[in-house]
């Protein structure tokens, strides 16, 4: 079926991925690397460190911050990437990143947390809940500040973002200072309209979808179900507030939006953008217009919330 998606994404409003099998897409997203030409970039310094997750294993992330400001002790922001929690990050990963330290005047730190099927639910939410843990005991050493520490994920890396939320407040460590959730996964039910409607959408489609939830997390006890499908947690109350990000024509769309109004209901300050013509991941096209648009969004939104400038709606 032909959708009415922004010409401006080219050949990808066209096409899916082909690997629907979740242990070929783990393969090939075992073979994902950290581009060299971050490491050499002239405005932003990159620095790997290994922390110690849940199991003893250690995970790499990437501390990344504008090289003019290395001295500065400047907010963070945890992130996790999207990849249907089988693959690794893409360049537009990076690229973003590098954006929102530049843009927002914070530091990153990039998460390399363990993929699936070979490592299933919990061991991705675990890895990220280890390195946002880590970066709060180690803010001083990193140049951050503690008391601002922000998580964000965009499609799998949103539910993972959304599922650290949730282990800090149950375990009672310090929540983030916000949450930025770009076109998350949040509900392994599926039990959506967008979900039943958009089964052959380009990028991503519900079709993808199961084949996601089959290797990433199919069998979780009812005890940790909201570490893995957000959405079905039983209490999403006292989490911080959140910037909630929409694709148009994404079989995600229905149940990050439940998700933002359930954050809405429960007592969070809720930013709800929901962008037009647009396929879920649209922003792999970097040069599309909406994309640069929305990144400007999201880093507004994280300026606007680490100097303590409240707003709600939507943008």
């Amino acid at each position: 079926m032909k959708y009415p998606i922004n010409k401006e994404f080219g050949i990808f409003a066209h096409v899916a991925s082909p690997i629907k099998n979740p242990k070929i897409a783990g393969f090939v997203g075992s073979m994902m690397r950290a581009p060299g030409r971050i490491f050499r970039d002239k405005e932003t310094e990159v620095e790997r460190r290994l922390v110690k997750s849940y199991d003893g294993a250690e995970i790499e992330v990437l501390v990344m911050g504008e090289r003019a400001r290395k001295l500065d002790t400047l907010p963070a922001l945890v992130y996790f990437h999207g990849g249907g929690f089988f693959f690794g990050a893409a360049a537009s990963h990076y690229n973003a990143a590098k954006a929102y330290a530049l843009g927002a005047g914070l530091r990153v730190v990039f998460v390399q947390y363990r993929l699936s099927p070979k490592h299933r639910f919990p061991t991705p939410p675990e890895d990220c809940y280890a390195a946002y843990l880590w970066t709060l005991e180690n803010a001083a050493l990193l140049g951050i500040d503690g008391e601002r520490v922000a998580v964000g994920g965009d499609s799998a890396g949103g539910a993972l973002a959304a599922a650290v939320t949730l282990m800090a407040r149950d375990r009672g460590v310090r929540t983030p200072y916000f949450q930025l959730l770009i076109y998350p996964v949040t509900d392994r039910s599926m039990n959506t309209e967008s979900n039943r409607k958009y089964t052959d959408t380009p990028m991503w489609n519900s079709t993808l979808s199961k084949g996601m939830w089959k290797g990433y997390a199919p069998i979780v006890d009812a005890e940790s179900l909201g570490y893995a499908s957000p959405l079905e947690a039983t209490d999403h109350s006292e989490l911080p507030d959140a910037y909630v990000e929409l694709a148009e024509f994404d079989c995600l769309h229905d149940e990050g939006l439940i998700y933002a109004k359930k954050l809405r209901a429960a007592g969070s300050e809720v930013v709800i953008n929901e962008i037009k013509g647009t396929m879920h991941g649209f922003d792999v096209v970097e040069k599309a217009p909406t994309s640069k648009a929305a990144i400007r969004s999201r880093i507004e939104y994280m300026k606007k919330k680490f100097v303590n400038i409240s707003g709600s709606g939507i943008l």
